[in-house]
This record gives C-alpha cells, sequence and structure tokens, in this order.
C-alpha cells in the first residue's frame, strides 16, 4: 500500500516481522491487563466484535441486491468501532480492568444489540447513495454471485486476479 504495489518480497517479509513483533507485544501487553478477566467473557466481547463487523457484511452482501463494496466497507468499519468503544467503555472493561471510580459511560456488559444494527443500518444507507460505477458493477453481479455463493456453480474455474 506505502510503495503503491511496487514493494519487493523482502519488503514484505520486514513489514511481517514487524507486524507480528507489534502485535506480539500488544497480545502480552492486553494479557497483562486482562489477567483477571474470566476468560469465557473475553470470548464473549471477542465474538461481539466479530458479530459487529462480519455478519452484517455477509448478511447484506449475499442476500441484498443493492449492496455495495462501499456499504460494506463503512457499515462493517462502523460496526467494528463502535463495538470496540462500546466495549471499552462498559462496566467490565472501564470500571473492573482499567480501574476507573464511577459509572462507566456505557452501561452495558455487551454492545453487539447496539453495534450490529447500525452497521446494518450504515451499509444500507451508504449503498442506497451510493452512486459510483463501481456500485453499479456490484449491483450487476449480484444475481451471479448469489448463484455461485449458492451452487458452487462457477467456481471450479481459476480466476484471474
Amino acid at each position: 500500500m506505502i510503495k503503491k504495489g511496487n514493494a519487493t518480497s523482502e519488503d514484505e517479509l520486514r513489514v511481517s516481522r514487524r507486524t507480528v513483533l507489534v502485535l506480539a507485544a500488544l497480545a502480552i501487553l492486553l494479557g497483562i491487563l486482562f489477567e483477571t478477566q474470566n476468560v469465557a467473557f473475553m470470548v464473549s466481547l471477542a465474538f461481539a466484535l466479530a458479530a459487529s463487523g462480519n455478519f452484517p457484511v455477509l448478511v447484506m452482501s449475499v442476500l441484498w441486491r443493492g449492496c455495495t463494496t462501499k456499504g460494506v466497507v463503512w457499515g462493517g468499519t462502523i460496526g467494528l468501532v463502535t463495538a470496540l468503544v462500546l466495549t471499552i467503555l462498559s462496566p467490565a472493561i472501564w470500571t473492573a480492568t482499567l480501574g476507573m471510580t464511577g459509572a462507566a459511560p456505557f452501561p452495558y456488559t455487551s454492545p453487539t444489540i447496539f453495534s450490529m444494527p447500525l452497521a446494518f443500518l450504515v451499509i444500507w444507507l451508504v449503498s442506497l447513495a451510493d452512486k459510483s460505477g463501481r456500485a453499479e458493477m456490484d449491483r450487476a453481479a449480484y444475481l451471479a454471485q448469489r448463484v455461485r455463493a449458492e451452487t458452487g456453480i462457477g467456481a471450479e474455474k481459476a480466476s484471474a486476479h
């Protein structure tokens, strides 16, 4: 992305190694920070994030003819970011883990009941407003994509990337 498609294999390997180191350090820090949390609860928070970012994207792209790439990107991003922020502002993280005093800004334990409908709404609104050429291509390719997704017809051919 930074080199606009002109990165060498060595550049990609170097970036991958650095990314792994940064993610490993972040995982260690989060593990230390969340050591008192119940593991099952932490897994439920991970599912809340995945449900808010992925589920609306999958459902809308498979079941709605008017869904566009721009709508999916915006909706998935908004759903994920909203779920993350509300999770951090919930009592389980805000007071129990971070040790903030007073009531948590978001009173519920799981954000999914708010973040998932928001993701669906954003996908719908952005897709309706999208009048770009890419949106027309997305809408025109819907039927072929749906047939392929549900039957596998056409999946046996190699695709050119």
